[in-house]
């Protein structure tokens, strides 16, 4: 049985998203000065953006894997697949292409800026390794795949203080750069894709128990009790792990607890947008979230200058007072969801195009 596509989830990329666009224009423009963590406002600033990538990353693994097993028909399932293998490349592709600069490639050159690993890369990534899991148990056990999910995120988090102390400099450094950031990278491979397997797990839940008639009253209630725990009280929890065990990894853990700490507050906004579920089926909502990757991709083009150079970063660099930023964050994440639309509107007609022009050819 097909299951009904969860208007809710679309509804958090599109407030990922959108945090993302403010989150990187502020972050980028806003002038030192300003950044004052005695401020209650910088401080609320702080913490959205902090939960911003976690959610994103989350919700990728959640909306992947929910469409995944959604309908168990094979033709269906090859599809999606196929779809899954073709955007976790070229996800990758993006990644590397919004890092090339075409002026330096004229001249030859091709700077080290171009291999980082970044949001794209890692969840292109992640798209494949959940495929590959399907392939290995999800196609005969739902419950297999929905359990290997859940331990590889939480092993992921658990070793991220000893796999972050190991020595990458004798890797290849376009491959090291997706472990660990001491050459540039922003995001790696891991921890961040174990938020896409707790997606993949989360996902998993929402197929076999959705349909259920009790199921959002107490699954809103799970999610802000466990994230509470998670929040609060996690950091205790590995603390007596590594007095029953004796494993000190546990205690490096609890010393540097953010992951936990942040899947809490992705617990948190789960329960928000289920709570507000019947409130959030607006068709403009849901498109932003179903764009989100054309959003992305335009917006590293106007702040970063991705291809060109010429980004608002490169002219507005940590300039802007604070009426500045806000305001000019409003019109910069405008002008990218305009854009967006524009670009899936003309896609087709643009595709059609440039197929005619090779076809000639």
């Amino acid at each position: 049985m097909e299951q009904k596509r969860l208007h809710f989830i679309d509804a958090i990329r599109a407030w990922a998203i959108l945090m993302m666009l403010q989150g990187h224009f502020i972050d980028g423009l806003l002038a030192t000065q300003f950044r004052d963590q005695e401020q209650g406002w910088f401080q609320i600033w702080t913490y959205f953006r902090g939960i911003t990538a976690p959610v994103f990353f989350t919700a990728s693994g959640l909306i992947f894997t929910y469409l995944l097993f959604k309908n168990t028909h094979n033709e269906y399932v090859n599809k999606r697949i196929k779809k899954g293998l073709k955007r976790g490349l070229q996800l990758i592709v993006l990644g590397y292409l919004l890092r090339l600069n075409i002026q330096g490639l004229l001249n030859g050159q091709i700077y080290p800026s171009f291999f980082y690993v970044d949001v794209l890369h890692c969840i292109g990534l992640a798209i494949l390794v959940v495929i590959f899991v399907y392939k290995l148990v999800g196609h005969w056990s739902r419950r297999a795949f929905a359990l290997i999910a859940f331990i590889l995120a939480t092993l992921i988090f658990s070793i991220e203080p000893w796999f972050k102390g190991l020595d990458w400099s004798n890797w290849p450094i376009a491959l090291s750069h997706y472990f660990t950031r001491e050459n540039g990278s922003l995001f790696t491979f891991i921890p961040w894709v174990g938020y896409s397997f707790y997606g993949a797990f989360i996902a998993m839940t929402l197929l076999k128990l959705s349909h259920k008639k009790m199921f959002y009253p107490i699954a809103i209630m799970v999610l802000f009790i466990l994230g509470t725990w998670l929040k609060y009280d996690s950091s205790r929890f590995f603390i007596w792990l590594d007095d029953q065990f004796g494993w000190k990894v546990f205690r490096a853990v609890a010393f540097n607890n953010y992951l936990f700490i942040r899947l809490g507050d992705v617990l948190w906004v789960l329960a928000v947008f289920m709570l507000g579920r019947h409130f959030l089926q607006y068709k403009t909502l849901l498109a932003i979230g179903q764009n989100t990757l054309s959003i992305y991709v335009i917006h590293a083009i106007i702040l970063y200058g991705s291809f060109h150079g010429f980004g608002l970063y490169k002219f507005f660099k940590k300039s802007l007072n604070v009426p500045e930023a806000f305001a000019g964050a409003l019109l910069f994440v405008l002008c990218c969801v305009s854009l967006s639309f524009l670009y899936e509107h003309k896609k087709g007609f643009v595709k059609d195009y440039i197929s005619c022009i090779f076809k000639k050819k």
